[in-house]
């Protein structure tokens, strides 16, 4: 599964043939057939897994009446932690989301993917009807640009470098919580320093 996994995700999969996942795998492409009645099958297990490690990973931290933004911070640190695990799928996920809308086995992708928005928008609404975060906050936005920031690192972040899924959602974090601006660096207390 692993080995389908790495071809799907490097290759592409319609690019990758049953054969080449034999081969790669050490075994005969009869045996898979065997195992598998189709490479959508195949797909279809490794989807299937990390959607559903996914949802009960996040489902589980909705569930505790936690701050918003704590909650928000291990939202965030549970999306790093499965590009990690589950790379592969991600970005078979964003490379076929197109091709695989025309099979109905697949409808789940699209369901879940809802059902993480809602997840996350929630987090963020619950965040501002309590204060904790401004009143100005356009969700839905907000929502998109945690996701795209996020799931796009899948191309460049790796865990074995110099940051853990954990230190790079923290640095994620920062920016979001507090933005760019040094509020020390001017004793107006209104940010940076601005030249006029």
């Amino acid at each position: 599964m692993n080995v389908a996994a790495g071809l799907f995700a490097e290759q592409g999969f319609c690019s990758t043939t049953v054969r080449q996942i034999g081969e790669a795998a050490g075994v005969l492409s009869g045996s898979l057939y065997y195992h598998f009645d189709s490479k959508e099958t195949i797909l279809h297990e490794i989807l299937s897994v990390y959607f559903t490690s996914l949802m009960a990973t996040y489902q589980e931290l909705v569930l505790d009446d936690a701050d918003p933004a704590d909650v928000l911070g291990e939202l965030m640190r549970a999306a790093f932690r499965s590009l990690e695990t589950h790379r592969a799928a991600i970005t078979v996920v964003q490379n076929e989301r197109s091709y695989l809308k025309q099979f109905s086995r697949f409808d789940y992708v699209a369901e879940a993917g809802a059902e993480v928005r809602r997840i996350w928008i929630q987090v963020l609404e619950d965040g501002v009807a309590s204060g904790v975060f401004r009143s100005d906050l356009d969700t839905a936005v907000t929502y998109r640009f945690l996701r795209d920031s996020i799931w796009v690192a899948v191309r460049w972040f790796t865990p074995s470098g110099r940051l853990s899924a954990d230190e790079m959602a923290d640095q994620y974090l920062k920016l979001i919580m507090h933005g760019l601006e040094n509020p020390k660096s001017d004793s107006s207390g209104n940010g940076v320093q601005r030249r006029t």
